[in-house]
């Protein structure tokens, strides 16, 4: 397969979604996976998308260790890490796109009455975190959707802008490296997706530099409010994918 005449829009998809992901912490996945299989196929998109994934976390996590909520983020890993076989078992169901509607429905609907009852707080407990674990993980293995559970656990907590980024890197480092070494297992890293990988890393650091910068300058109180925003997108992407036409 010829990728060259592709080279210059993958390169673009992947600055954009390492940019939202270097900004807010997650969300990168949501903007390359549907564009770049369309671009280059699913058997090129997933893989890639992981190893950026991965790259993204790890660098963040190496500059930002310091502000990782260190409690949460190994209650979150360990409980997903029980959660993903249990998804797994679900992965063959035939209830995919009802439990992703729910879900992007209840997204939507979290970050709506936040952003219209901004004052009302419940922050979670620190044992909470085994719940909002776990429930990453059951739709991580089954769906591929781990994200929303933990960054929803994050708003609760209320983590200021710095270590809402690194504390989610925390989390996805150590995951995306099983999803990163399970794809190397199945064989899916084709030459292909290596060299894509591999010229896409100027563009990956160039991205987190500057997702990095916008993070550090988004005043506190806003902060919230972006990542609410941020959700709904979320949630409605997801449930404009669980909906077959």
């Amino acid at each position: 397969m010829n990728l060259k005449p592709h080279t210059i829009i993958v390169l673009a998809i992947i600055l954009l979604s390492t940019f939202v992901r270097s900004t807010f912490g997650f969300g990168d996945a949501l903007i390359a996976m549907p564009l770049l299989a369309m671009t280059v196929g699913i058997q090129i998109a997933t893989p890639l998308v992981a190893l950026i994934a991965s790259t993204i976390a790890i660098t963040i996590l190496l500059k930002n260790w310091r502000s990782v909520d260190v409690g949460s983020a190994w209650r979150l890993v360990v409980s997903s890490l029980i959660g993903i076989p249990i998804g797994l078992v679900f992965l063959k169901g035939a209830y995919e796109n009802i439990v992703t509607a729910v879900l992007a429905l209840l997204i939507v609907s979290f970050s709506l009455y936040s952003l219209l009852k901004p004052k009302l707080s419940f922050p979670p407990s620190d044992r909470s975190a085994y719940v909002f674990g776990l429930l990453a993980g059951i739709l991580g293995g089954a769906y591929n959707t781990n994200g929303p559970p933990i960054v929803i656990y994050g708003t609760l907590k209320k983590w200021p802008a710095k270590s809402f980024r690194a504390t989610l890197q925390g989390y996805f480092s150590p995951t995306g490296l099983l999803i990163v070494g399970s794809h190397g297992l199945a064989g899916l890293w084709t030459s292909d997706v290596l060299h894509l990988y591999f010229i896409s890393l100027p563009v990956v650091f160039l991205a987190i530099l500057l997702g990095g910068k916008l993070n550090s300058s988004i005043p506190t109180g806003k902060f919230d409010r972006y990542i609410h925003v941020a959700l709904i997108i979320i949630g409605t992407i997801l449930l404009i994918n669980s909906i077959h036409i």
